[in-house]
């Protein structure tokens, strides 16, 4: 079964976090990448 300790809760939730900003992060970057290509043309 799985932990149910704060300690480990909390590293659950660190992790969920990090995947979610990274996900959007990269949505940022694909977003200002098709700004840019926009421009150049």
């Amino acid at each position: 079964m799985g932990d149910k300790s704060p300690k480990a809760n909390q590293k659950k939730s660190g992790q969920k976090n990090t995947k979610t900003s990274a996900v959007a992060a990269k949505k940022k970057s694909a977003v200002v990448a098709k700004q840019a290509a926009g421009k150049k043309k």
